[in-house]
This record gives C-alpha cells, sequence and structure tokens, in this order.
C-alpha cells in the first residue's frame, strides 16, 4: 500500500484567548485516527498550528506523502506562500509561535506535505469533525497547559 495520509485539522479557542482545543483526523486507506486535546489557556492559531503538529507527529514512518486540510490560512498560507521559511531565516524574530513552528519545520521536513485550505464550516465532514473534536476538548476536565503560550494575542 502506497504510504499516503490524509490529515484534517482544527483548532478553537473560547475567548481567545481562553480555554482552546485542537482535532485531528488522520486517514490512511481504511484506517482512521482521531486525535483530540484541551488547554487551559491558548489560542486559535496557536491551536490551529498544534493539530497540524500532533497529525504529523502521529505518522509512522518516514517520507510519507501528505496532504493536510486546514481552515486556517495562517497556517496554511505561512506554508504555501512560503514565509515560514523567510521567518526561519531571521529565527522567528518578531513572530508569533516560534516555539510551534520550531516544532513544526523539522515534523514537515521528515515528510512530504502538501497543505490544502478548505473554508470552515462549510459541510466538510472530516473539518465539522475536526471542530467538533476541538471544541469538545476545550471544555473538558484536566485541560493541559499550553506552556509555550506568552499572554500576548496572535
Amino acid at each position: 500500500m502506497e504510504k499516503k495520509i490524509s490529515i484534517y485539522t482544527d483548532g478553537a479557542a473560547s475567548g481567545n484567548p481562553g480555554p482552546g482545543g485542537l482535532g485531528v483526523v488522520m486517514i490512511y486507506g481504511d484506517l482512521r485516527k482521531e486525535i483530540s486535546e484541551g488547554y487551559q489557556l491558548t489560542t486559535n492559531n496557536r491551536m490551529e498550528l498544534l493539530a497540524v503538529i500532533r497529525g504529523l507527529e502521529a505518522i509512522r514512518w518516514e517520507n510519507t506523502d501528505v496532504v493536510v486540510y486546514t481552515d486556517s490560512k495562517y497556517v496554511s498560507e505561512a506554508v504555501n506562500q512560503g514565509w515560514l521559511f523567510g521567518w526561519e531565516k531571521k529565527n522567528f524574530k518578531n513572530k508569533k509561535n516560534p516555539d510551534l513552528w520550531k516544532m513544526f519545520l523539522p515534523l514537515y521536513r521528515r515528510h512530504m506535505v502538501k497543505f490544502q485550505w478548505i473554508k470552515g464550516h462549510a459541510g466538510n465532514k472530516e473539518n465539522s469533525r475536526c471542530d467538533e473534536l476541538a471544541v469538545i476538548a476545550s471544555r473538558g476536565k484536566n485541560l493541559r497547559e499550553d506552556s509555550g503560550y506568552t499572554g500576548s494575542y496572535e
């Protein structure tokens, strides 16, 4: 079987900043995996990016073809427009979420990743499921601490 994985992601924060969550749906052939996590205090953009990170972390092989479907223009355009790589050259000076971007880059480089932006809340089954997972996680008990959140709004 060809190693091609579809990853759908979404992030949510109530209050932005506020309690937040992420949702991931991974599809590989007939296999499906769902991931969700909730955080005490974070932002929507952090959860959108962390959802992608959690999806990429869950891939067991190197050099996998991956398509990430996200409704986050923050994430998809940073990669697709090449801004991220300019930020990296400047060590993320004056950029939000450098801790997460630095986590993302090695995972991104382990695979052949393409980003596809999809409109949120527009009836895409998997995107809707990710949103549901993220919102439920953000409302859960025993929320994690987002140790990289600095208290500034992104």
